[in-house]
């Protein structure tokens, strides 16, 4: 019967040199990372064993689940491999209680029962990467190379981090604004992501904000103080995208006079974030799978490989990219490999109570920027603020904020702001009365019942009236309820309905 684990091949690493030493991990390195093999197949995990010992690693192994589970709760490992499907305790729980016990842990599962399904579970729980039965020596020692480096830089960006925080206890990092349940509930999830290495995918229409939340989980990560590189897969011809993205060597083709690395290995040990990745042609999209898979690059023009890369990808897209796998435009494989976890970010329009907070956001921000400092700030009126959520905002938040930055430039100090002063609002000389029963954008008449759309469009109300309300009055809830004609005890329990607090409506960050 052939060994689940076969003799290494020679395809992927240079001549001469090891996994370990392709990715510039020392031999003392090495020695110091703790690693067990769990699995109740005993050839196997002896065969691991002696494969990753040879590469220098401490290595421990276990062939029962229930004795592993105590000796991952008692013992802390750099990086655990275990079997997905064992008789007696899972591999499932292994994993939780792995980085239950240690959040820094690791955790590679291996399966000879590979699904998708069961993959992208284990990847949620928070596995790194999945190794499908039987593997290669090769496969094993790429692999673990790559969770080693990624042990490597965890405890260099911990270490960088601690430093810059000593140094500038007043950093801030990439901050997010918005009210709204759908938006928040984004918010949420990828602030549980940003602290694992998993893959996202973001979808959102144009200008709702995906390169920011991208940056928002990359600041927040452990490999926060390495580099996030962005490339627009929509913006590049074919041939440049993929000599951009994985480099090529002296000679690949006209012009290329010297060897010039790419994107990933730019982004080593950080993000890679792939904007409109529904448009990327199909030959790079299988050349860029086989680097998340393997974690190795091969430039363009090379036989060999060149690199290996241990990037986090972050992808994104304003298209649908269930279509675009229906349709052929995107590659399943791929889309599953990225979409491990899957954020998407509202439209402006399905978040109109943060309109307000985005338009004084984006006042404070642009008028602290062009104008001299104590120069009085602007006001918006009553009027302005109406008009600024009746809009439709087809450009989303990058239309409003375009148009709060218009605005700033040709503003007096202190002025209060109408709408006939702010682009694209004050345009508007009438509405058709088609568009006039949308009594607020993206809430036309639709087919429902009477009551459920008098229901949701008094909800709509409600929230967007307190939050203009609150921000009016700075927060000064009694002052709030004299403005509104209601008692405080009406005006509290108006805002628990609709998840609004004080604070979060009112508190600002500061701007940059």
């Amino acid at each position: 019967m052939r060994s689940p684990v076969h003799a290494p091949e020679s395809r992927d690493t240079p001549a001469g040199a090891t996994v370990s030493e392709s990715l510039a991990i020392t031999p003392e390195v090495r020695a110091n990372l703790r690693l067990l093999v769990i699995d109740d197949e005993r050839t196997l995990r002896e065969s691991c064993k002696s494969v990753l010992e040879v590469e220098g690693y401490r290595v421990e192994v276990c062939g029962r689940g229930t004795d592993a589970l105590d000796l991952v709760r008692r013992r802390p490992f750099d990086i655990v491999l275990t079997d997905l499907y064992m008789t007696d305790v899972g591999g499932m729980e292994l994993l939780q209680a792995a980085l239950a016990a240690h959040p820094g842990t690791i955790v590679i599962v291996m399966t000879g029962n590979p699904s998708v399904a069961s993959n992208i579970e284990a990847l949620r729980a928070g596995a790194w990467d999945y190794l499908p039965k039987p593997f290669s020596a090769t496969h094993l020692q790429i692999l673990v190379g790559r969770a080693a480096h990624a042990v490597v830089v965890a405890r260099e960006s911990g270490a960088q981090r601690a430093e810059l925080e000593e140094r500038d206890s007043t950093s801030e990092k990439i901050t997010v604004l918005g009210l709204s349940p759908a938006f928040r509930k984004a918010i949420d999830l990828a602030r549980k992501v940003a602290t694992t290495d998993a893959s996202v995918f973001i979808t959102g229409e144009s200008g709702t904000g995906k390169e920011l939340i991208a940056q928002f989980i990359h600041q927040h990560s452990r490999r926060s103080s390495r580099p996030m590189v962005a490339v627009n897969c929509a913006a590049l011809p074919e041939a440049l995208l993929e000599s951009e993205m994985f480099g090529h060597v002296k000679g690949a083709f006209t012009g290329a006079i010297r060897d010039k690395p790419g994107l990933l290995e730019a982004a080593n040990g950080g993000t890679l974030f792939l904007d409109e990745l529904v448009e990327m042609p199909k030959s790079v999209q299988a050349k860029l799978l086989r680097v998340i898979q393997d974690g190795v690059v091969r430039r363009l023009g090379s036989s060999t490989t060149n690199a290996v890369v241990n990037v986090r990808f972050i992808a994104a897209s304003n298209r649908d990219p269930e279509e675009a796998t229906k349709s052929g435009a995107l590659r399943e494989d791929l889309y599953y490999r990225l979409r491990v976890v899957p954020i998407h970010l509202p439209s402006l329009r399905e978040r109109l109570e943060d309109v307000t907070l985005l338009a004084n956001h984006f006042l404070r921000y642009y008028w602290k920027r062009h104008r001299e400092p104590g120069a009085a700030l602007p006001q918006l009126s009553d009027a302005a603020i109406r008009a600024l959520c009746n809009h439709p905002w087809q450009g989303n938040v990058r239309e409003l904020q375009n148009a709060l930055e218009h605005a700033v430039v040709l503003l007096e100090s202190g002025q209060v702001i109408q709408p006939d002063d702010i682009p694209f609002i004050g345009d508007q000389k009438g509405v058709p009365l088609a568009d006039s029963v949308m009594l607020f954008p993206g809430e036309g008449i639709v087919e429902e019942s009477y009551h459920a759309a008098r229901e949701r469009v008094i909800a709509s109300f409600e929230r967007r009236y307190l939050t203009w309300l609150v921000n009016r009055v700075g927060g000064n809830m009694s002052k709030a309820a004299r403005v509104a004609g209601v008692d405080r005890t009406t005006l509290y329990r108006l805002m628990e309905r609709h998840g609004l607090q004080r604070e979060t409506i009112t508190v600002l960050p500061q701007e940059a």
